[in-house]
């Protein structure tokens, strides 16, 4: 039953990551630029500090545990934390030229097989005595190899859509819409995201031995926002200096409006993570699903976001055998979840 629950909060966590762009259409008169370091502020910053406090127990604080612990995992933990970021950039982009559907789909996919696949190859690397390669069971890279063949159905199915919409119908879909280059910044994105779980490895020893279990990953979850916060950070002020952005930010008259709905982008964004580390607490019955349960995170996001497409009506237009297309890709993924478990 326990296994059932985490499988479960996991899912809450990605319904609401897949969530977070709906918020974003109700800014004003924001560049993107503008809201997105603004929503990251929110999303990668102030929420994942809060998370963190709920992992330290009383009479101890996060400076303590972060100047305590190996320093080397530290470091790491925050380096690939800004790699990652560069997956954030490009994830934002994907769904500008994509859709939400689409774009999250072979973002998240590609990081989901990813991810799950070099946390422990890295962790072995550095740490060859800790056999961090058996994490990779059998059942692991099959249910890996089955989300990656659930996430090529899907790409299918965008690939069938760009050929059976006019330009205008694609347009009025997704306002910027270009599959090729799409594609190429969405893999580009999904590599790199990829190292958020990379991080999370790195970071798995950061906590106190009195941090409950549902907390473990929040310490380490922070520091991988941190450095991801630094990459986007650089970039949108960049881009406010660039394209003369700098009034978003004292426009009064949207200020109420938009950083509400950043607030709430940034809250649905992290609970993803939330979830896991909570969902995670659940799995320790079962050391398959605890190595598997990023891929099921994203994996569920995938699931999540093309029902988001679909409410959006970013396949409106598309013939039955696109749409049945797309619906095999989902069930496959959602098999995919509980595949590693069965096997």
């Amino acid at each position: 039953m326990s296994i059932v629950i985490g499988l479960i909060i996991i899912a809450i966590g990605a319904f609401c990551q897949s969530s977070c762009y709906v918020p974003i259409n109700r800014i004003k008169a924001w560049s993107w630029e503008s809201y997105w370091l603004v929503q990251g502020v929110f999303a990668w910053l102030v929420l994942p500090l809060l998370g963190a406090l709920l992992a330290v127990p009383s009479g101890h604080s996060l400076f303590e545990l972060f100047t305590a612990s190996n320093m080397f995992n530290i470091g790491m933990t925050i380096l690939f934390g800004v790699l990652w970021g560069v997956g954030g950039l490009t994830f934002g982009l994907s769904m500008r030229y994509l859709g939400v559907a689409l774009g999250q789909s072979i973002s998240l996919g590609t990081c989901a097989g990813l991810g799950t696949i070099l946390g422990p190859v890295m962790l072995n690397f550095f740490y060859p005595e800790g056999h961090h390669l058996e994490k990779l069971t059998g059942s692991v890279l099959i249910g890996v190899v089955v989300t990656l063949l659930g996430i090529a159905i899907i790409g299918i199915a965008g690939s069938m859509k760009s050929v059976q919409l006019s330009e205008e119908e694609k347009r009025e879909a997704v306002k910027d819409f270009n599959f090729p280059k799409g594609i190429a910044i969405a893999l580009l994105a999904g590599f790199m995201s990829a190292c958020f779980n990379v991080g999370l490895e790195f970071g798995s020893g950061l906590h106190f031995a009195e941090t409950s279990g549902l907390f473990l990953t929040l310490p380490a979850t922070l520091l991988v926002t941190l450095g991801g916060f630094v990459t986007n950070a650089s970039y949108c002020l960049w881009q406010n200096q660039k394209n003369r952005t700098w009034g978003d930010y004292g426009n009064r008259k949207v200020w109420t409006n938009n950083i509400l709905f950043c607030l709430l982008a940034g809250a649905l964004w992290y609970s993803q993570f939330f979830g896991l580390a909570l969902g995670k607490g659940f799995l320790t019955e079962s050391p398959v699903l605890i190595t598997f349960s990023f891929c099921i995170l994203m994996a569920l996001d995938v699931v999540f976001s093309n029902v988001w497409g679909i409410i959006l009506k970013e396949w409106k237009g598309c013939g039955r055998k696109t749409i049945a297309t797309l619906i095999v890709g989902i069930i496959v993924l959602i098999v995919s979840s509980f595949l590693p478990q069965l096997l």
